[in-house]
């Protein structure tokens, strides 16, 4: 089209669409067989790591979460994959796995800040609540801390997003493995309700700080009209 000055010249104006801007593609530890292989690798370290523990003198529950002692509170972040036993380890094992790949598929960054977002909580939960008997030293060992905040997270993500799609697998996981969140509570002497009950405030957490970073049911599906450039 033209616009006119009055004195008869005419200025062009060209109308074009502005730079469309290339969406990324979804990385590959998003996508569910990928992710499967990345979750089914992990827990294969985890036996891994326990069979080095039993058939050794090693004791690498040593390296876990060292009750009120300073020394001992960076063993949060190896604690998740360390097991007091191949019973404790396989009861672990399956949820840790679905639960895992759940929050994996849901995005890489939200998987990576969920899992260090639960670690940290319940690794501090684990901590400072843990009183040992006798001044007796305690580790606390397992990925149940873990699972717990990822079954947060997952239960309450779809909520706080109000994506349907979410949702559903909210109750599906709720349907599943909801009985897990019972563990928050004390039970055996054996079984660090604390990990628990940090792992699933972590989980809380994460889902509320990264409610816009995912899907939501709320976006305006309207388009946006083409700039103009002069």
């Amino acid at each position: 089209m033209s616009i006119s000055d009055g004195n008869g010249s005419k200025a062009s104006l060209s109308t074009s669409a502005a730079p469309v801007k290339k969406e990324r593609g979804v990385p590959r530890l998003e996508r569910p067989l990928p992710a499967a292989i990345f979750m089914l690798a992990v827990v294969a370290l985890m036996y891994l790591l326990e069979i080095i523990d039993q058939s050794t003198n090693l004791n690498l529950d040593q390296y876990g979460i060292k009750a009120h002692h300073l020394d001992g509170l960076p063993g949060m972040f190896a604690a998740p994959f360390l097991h007091a036993s191949y019973g404790h380890l396989s009861a672990n094992a399956l949820p840790f796995l679905v639960l895992g790949w759940l929050t994996m598929i849901g995005g890489l960054w939200r998987f990576l800040l969920t899992t260090l977002i639960v670690i940290i909580t319940s690794g501090l939960a684990a901590w400072t609540l843990a009183f040992p008997k006798d001044n007796h030293v305690i580790y606390i060992v397992g990925a149940s801390g873990v699972i717990v905040g990822w079954l947060a997270y997952l239960l309450l993500r779809g909520i706080f997003t109000r994506n349907i799609g979410q949702i559903i697998i909210s109750a599906v996981v709720l349907i599943a493995y909801g009985t897990a969140l019972f563990a928050v509570f004390p039970q055996s002497a054996n079984v660090s309700w604390q990990a628990h009950l940090g792992g699933a405030i972590g989980g809380v957490l994460a889902a509320w700080l990264l409610r816009r970073s995912g899907p939501t049911g709320l976006k305006s599906k309207a388009s946006k009209v083409p700039a103009a450039s002069l």
